[in-house]
């Protein structure tokens, strides 16, 4: 008898612990955008599926420093569904040899990292000169993602230098 008891405790911890581990932390996605020969704006953007977001402007960008915003779960969705496809498991560097036949200089590298949620967190590190056209595709969306964040007045039109 002593032995069902101790045997259903023993379920019942691991159905409890189970339940609390499957429960998926909030998703976080960073996206930033390093330093160009030229006027490109450099920055990082990191959002949560909680609704917060935090831009922290560089060189070029019409803000400097940390500004909060607010993300609905539409804006977060939408930014998330334009990076999702290229989201790999675990880390993908695209940066220099063996990753890249041909090498462009002088051009932006984006950095994405996503944390929580289902999956377990991953890392994209895309240098823009790394095999263009063969990359181009790639690089188009993570050029178009932060488009779905309430953020261009923050970027700015990274032309001038402020």
């Amino acid at each position: 008898m002593r032995v069902m008891v101790a045997l259903a405790a023993a379920l019942a911890a691991g159905t409890l612990v189970a339940v609390a581990e499957a429960k998926p932390q909030p998703e976080t996605i960073r996206y930033e955008t390093g330093p160009c020969f030229g006027f490109c704006p450099a920055y990082r953007v990191t959002v949560s599926s909680t609704g917060q977001g935090v831009f922290e402007g560089g060189r070029f960008t019409a803000e400097k420093g940390r500004k909060a915003f607010r993300v609905t779960p539409a804006e977060f969705a939408a930014f998330r569904a334009k990076l999702v496809a290229d989201r790999p498991a675990g880390v993908r560097v695209l940066n220099g040899k063996p990753a890249c036949r041909s090498i462009a200089t002088d051009q932006i590298t984006v950095d994405v990292r996503w944390t929580g949620g289902t999956r377990p967190p991953s890392h994209l590190s895309a240098y823009f000169g790394c095999d263009m056209d063969g990359n181009s595709a790639l690089f188009d969306r993570l050029k178009a993602a932060p488009a779905a964040l309430p953020i261009a007045a923050f970027i700015g039109d990274g032309r001038r230098p402020r």
